[in-house]
C-alpha cells in the first residue's frame, strides 16, 4: 500500500481518491475550504439551498460509468428527473422558444421556426451521436502525453469527420439559417470557454449530449452528487481533511517527499493536485521545479469567469422553468467583451436557473429560489458598485421578459464574483471554467497532467486534460488516478 495525497477535493479530486483507493492505496484528500465539492459546494440561508457553482446535468452516461466502476449506480446516492422541456431560451418580449425533451416535438419546433430544419437537425444529430461516441469513449479518456494515444481505429479512420479543424460556427451554418436556432446550437459550447468560430466543430457532440442525452436534475441539488461521491470515497477508505489548505510541497531528488498542510507535514508516495493548477505550480512549488512559467500561463485562452447572484423570492414566479437562457441582447457583441477586448459587457446575456419549479425542498414552501449567472471575461475589476449595477440591469430585463414584478418580492440576495472564485478556489484570473477548448488548447496542447520534474506529482481538473465542464473533471480525475497508480506500480 503506497500513500497518495490530493490536493483538492472537487469532483477530479474525488473521483481520483476513489479510483486510487480501489487500487488498494492509502488516499488522503486535502481541502482548503470547510466542505469538499469544489465549485460544487451548497450554502443554506433564510430557508434557501442555494447550489453555488454547476447547475447542468449533461452526459448522464459519464456520471453513471463513474458509479459503476465502483459496483454502484448514480441512484444509490440520489434520485435524477429528466426536465422537461430541457430548458427555455428568451429572445424578446413574448417571444421565447421551450426546447422539449422528446426528439420528435424537438423536430416539430425546429421545423415551425425554419422549414426544412427537422431533416437538417437529424443529419446533425446522426453526425454528433458519431462524435460523442468517438469524443467521450476515445479522444477525452487519454492521458494526451503524445499524438500516439489518439492513432486509434476510429480516430485514424474517422479523422475528417471528427471534423478537428473546422469551426464550430461555420459547420452549423451548413445546417441552419434562422439565427434563433442558431443561437440554441450554438448555446451548448459556451460551456467550454470560447466563440464558436474557435471551438472545433469536434464539439457538436455537446448538441448531441443536450439534445439526446439530456438535461437532467438530481434531487436536493447538484450538491447531491458532490454528496454520493464523498460517501462512496469514505466507504473505500480515503481520509478527508477539510479546512486544511495544503502551503508547501517539499521535492527531494526530483520527487513529492511530503506536503505541509495545517502546518503538518505529511510524506507522501504521490501526489495529484485537483486545486488550481496555476496555483499550485506558481505557489506550491520552487520554481526549479514548475513544468511552466508565468508568461505561459498569462498567454493561455481561458473560459469565462461569472458574475453569480443567489437569490430568494418569496412568491412563485411565472413563466420561468428550472434552466432560462435570455439572448435577448446582441449575442456577439457580449463574446467580443468577453473574448476579444475584455471587459464588463454593455448589455449581457445571462441565465438564471430556478430549481424550486422542479424541487420544492430548495426554497420555503410557495417561494422562489434563483441563481443569476453573467458569463463575463476574467481577471476584470471586480467591485460592490459593478455587482449592484448588474443586478439592477439583469433584475429588469427579467421583470420585463417575464412579466412580472420580482424585485420587490426579492427577501435574499448574496453575488458572487472574481475576487471570491480567487479566495475561495485560488482560481488564476478570478476564472469560473478552466482553460478554453480552442483547437490550440486540445489534447496534448493543454497543460500536461504530468510534471516530468517531479516524477510522482499529478494534475487533474479543469486546467488540464480533458477541459471544463463537470464529466470532464471526473473523467480527468480517472485519468489521473490511472497515471498514479502506473507509477507507483514500479516505483
Amino acid at each position: 500500500m503506497k500513500t497518495v495525497d490530493i490536493i483538492g477535493g472537487g469532483y477530479s479530486g474525488l473521483a481520483s481518491a476513489c479510483y486510487l483507493a480501489k487500487a488498494g492505496h492509502k488516499v488522503r484528500i486535502f481541502e482548503k475550504n470547510e466542505s469538499v465539492g469544489g465549485r460544487s459546494r451548497k450554502f443554506e440561508a433564510d430557508g434557501f439551498m442555494f447550489d453555488m457553482g454547476p447547475s447542468w446535468y449533461w452526459m448522464p452516461d459519464v456520471f453513471e460509468t463513474f458509479f459503476n466502476d465502483f459496483g454502484k449506480k448514480a441512484s444509490d446516492y440520489y434520485e435524477l428527473v429528466r426536465l422537461s422541456p430541457s430548458y427555455r431560451v428568451f429572445f424578446g418580449e413574448n417571444d421565447f422558444v421551450d426546447l422539449p425533451s422528446n426528439l420528435d416535438e424537438l423536430y416539430d419546433t425546429f421545423e415551425r421556426i425554419e422549414e426544412g430544419s427537422a431533416a437538417r437537425l437529424r443529419r446533425f444529430l446522426d453526425d454528433a451521436a458519431y462524435k460523442y461516441r468517438v469524443g467521450i469513449n476515445d479522444l477525452v479518456q487519454k492521458p494526451s502525453k503524445s499524438l500516439l494515444e489518439f492513432a486509434t481505429f476510429d480516430v485514424v479512420k474517422g479523422v475528417f469527420r471528427l471534423q478537428l479543424f473546422k469551426s464550430f460556427s461555420k459547420y452549423i451554418r451548413q445546417y441552419f439559417n434562422n439565427p434563433k436556432l442558431i443561437q440554441i446550437i450554438e448555446f451548448p459550447v459556451l460551456f467550454l470557454g470560447a466563440k464558436p468560430e474557435n471551438i472545433p466543430a469536434l464539439y457538436s457532440l455537446m448538441n448531441y449530449a443536450d439534445i439526446v442525452g439530456g438535461t437532467w436534475y438530481p434531487m436536493g441539488g447538484m450538491h447531491k452528487v458532490i454528496e454520493g461521491m464523498e460517501l462512496l470515497a469514505k466507504e473505500l477508505g480515503v481520509e478527508i481533511h477539510t479546512n486544511a489548505p495544503v502551503e508547501k510541497l517539499s521535492i527531494e531528488n526530483k520527487r513529492v517527499k511530503s506536503l505541509i498542510a495545517n502546518d503538518s507535514e505529511q510524506n507522501s508516495d504521490a501526489v495529484i493536485a485537483s486545486a488550481d493548477y496555476h496555483f499550485v505550480e506558481q505557489n506550491l512549488l520552487e520554481k526549479a521545479h514548475r513544468k511552466y512559467s508565468e508568461d505561459y500561463w498569462d498567454s493561455r485562452v481561458l473560459a469565462p469567469s461569472c458574475l453569480l447572484y443567489y437569490v430568494g423570492v418569496n412568491k412563485k414566479l411565472k413563466n420561468l422553468l428550472h434552466h432560462n437562457l435570455f439572448f435577448d441582447q446582441d449575442f456577439n457583441l457580449h463574446a467580443r467583451e468577453i473574448y476579444d477586448t475584455p471587459k464588463w459587457p454593455s448589455n449581457p446575456l445571462f441565465y438564471v436557473c430556478a430549481p424550486s419549479v422542479t424541487d420544492e425542498s430548495v426554497a420555503p414552501k410557495g417561494y422562489e429560489n434563483l441563481f443569476l449567472l453573467i458569463p463575463v471575461a476574467p481577471d476584470l475589476p471586480d467591485t460592490e458598485e459593478m455587482r449592484n449595477k448588474y443586478f439592477e440591469l439583469i433584475v429588469e430585463r427579467l421583470e420585463r421578459l417575464t412579466d412580472q414584478k420580482v424585485r420587490e418580492h426579492i427577501i435574499y440576495n448574496r453575488s458572487y464574483s472574481l475576487k471570491d472564485f480567487k479566495k475561495d478556489y485560488n482560481a488564476y484570473k478570478g476564472n469560473a471554467y478552466g482553460l478554453a477548448n480552442t483547437l490550440k488548447q486540445t489534447a496534448i496542447l493543454k497543460p500536461s497532467m504530468h510534471n516530468d520534474k517531479v516524477k510522482n506529482l499529478f494534475y487533474t481538473g479543469q486546467l488540464t486534460v480533458p477541459g471544463p465542464g463537470v464529466p470532464p473533471s471526473l473523467i480527468s480525475g480517472k485519468i489521473a488516478a490511472q497515471e498514479a497508480i502506473k507509477y507507483l506500480k514500479t516505483n
